[in-house]
């Protein structure tokens, strides 16, 4: 058996696996486009409801198609009474992301639409998605510190119906807007891990919930969505902005990373974070605790000076980074930063799942069906001998 060509472990970065009409990273450029609108465009002028419409419905809609899928997803945020039944036997120590994935299969058990293969029934399911994520979550997060659940406000949009399902008051303008132009810059990027695992699994012709509940295992990886809440974690340690030089030489003295820099497709700094950055700042001033900010900038200035130092590269700031201290100056705990970000993904992945069922460009997608090198050399280069369990 020949064993002498190079193993390359890739995880599959430079390779095209699939055409899309979704969005594009243009890692050079520093650009994120959502079907053809950049993203800066994006989070000053549009909502996440308009956002979610533009990645179901292929289009920006007008008023009148805006009303209508406002009023689409405000009839579906209420989550079946049999999920809210099981959500109250999970015990309170259950990670939200545990519980998001559970729950986003559990769905599957009540959509009338579920053995429906056609694309209308896929359509329905997406919205329904999008509608019950933040629903569950909201739920979560009050039942396991031992209150009640929270019925939808239809009258309120997307963001502000979460706040208040989480929280119980209705919320301020300033906090609506801070979390809808979060769920907008979350909402969608291309073939990231959870999105591929949600078209690989919908390229077998599975349902949405099984698709979208693989992507959010794939989020709640630290390597992926994950990734925020060890930001926090690492401001936490940090502790003060006095702290910061002395934290990043023993970093990098360490050979460890700094959570927050780099990314696998930017080659500049994440367009997301410049977005993030000064809702942090506002955010943090607001409730008079700016530290977490000032933690973050002055780490983000003494590590991108450090790397040039050392190694004579740059470092770049990407999504995560300002989300975390933004997430938390918001009140939200930091084990649901990451579902928070798969309240605003889900958009991205049912279009992702839509697009692998129904893409007129490739009306029989592929199962995906990567290969690998084996390099299992047990017994040398022949193949083993099986002795009997006696004889070994």
């Amino acid at each position: 058996m020949e064993r002498d060509k190079p193993i390359v472990n890739t995880g599959l970065r430079g390779i095209t696996v699939a055409s899309t009409r979704i969005s594009d990273v243009q890692g050079k450029a520093g650009k994120l486009i959502y079907r053809g609108y950049r993203i800066t465009d994006l989070a000053e002028h549009a909502c996440y409801e308009e956002i979610a419409h533009l990645l179901l419905m292929e289009k920006l809609p007008d008023a009148e198609e805006m009303a209508r899928f406002h009023h689409s997803l405000a009839a579906e945020r209420a989550v079946p009474d049999g999920l809210m039944d099981t959500l109250k036997t999970i015990p309170g120590s259950a990670h939200p992301m545990d519980v998001m994935q559970a729950a986003a299969a559990m769905l599957a058990h009540y959509d009338p639409d579920i053995a429906d293969s056609s694309r209308e029934a896929f359509q329905k399911m997406a919205v329904r998605a999008v509608a019950r994520f933040p629903t569950v979550l909201a739920a979560w997060s009050r039942i396991r510190n031992g209150n009640d659940p929270i019925a939808p406000d239809p009258e309120l949009g997307h963001a502000a119906n979460f706040l208040y399902m989480t929280h119980g008051t209705k919320p301020d303008s300033d906090l609506v807007h801070y979390l809808d132009v979060c769920l907008v810059l979350h909402a969608e990027h291309s073939f990231n891990a959870s999105t591929f695992s949600a078209r690989q699994v919908a390229s077998t012709r599975a349902h949405m919930y099984a698709a979208i509940s693989a992507a959010v295992g794939s989020l709640s990886g630290p390597l992926h969505g994950g990734a925020n809440e060890r930001v926090m974690r690492m401001l936490e340690e940090i502790g003060e902005p006095e702290n910061v030089d002395r934290y990043v030489e023993e970093v990098l003295n360490a050979g460890e990373k700094i959570m927050g820099l780099g990314h696998t497709v930017y080659q500049v700094d994440d367009p997301r974070a410049h977005i993030l950055a000064p809702m942090s700042r506002d955010m943090g001033e607001r409730i008079g605790e700016p530290k977490w900010y000032e933690i973050s900038r002055k780490l983000e200035k003494k590590a991108k000076a450090a790397f040039r130092e050392r190694k004579g590269t740059d470092i770049y700031v990407n999504v995560d980074f300002y989300s975390a201290s933004l997430y938390h100056a918001m009140g939200f705990p930091t084990d649901l930063f990451t579902p928070l970000f798969a309240v605003a993904r889900v958009a991205g992945w049912t279009a992702h799942v839509l697009e692998e069922r129904f893409a007129e460009a490739a009306p029989k997608p592929m199962l995906y069906r990567p290969s690998s090198e084996y390099i299992g050399d047990y017994c040398g280069p022949e193949e083993c001998v099986f002795v009997p369990m006696e004889e070994r």
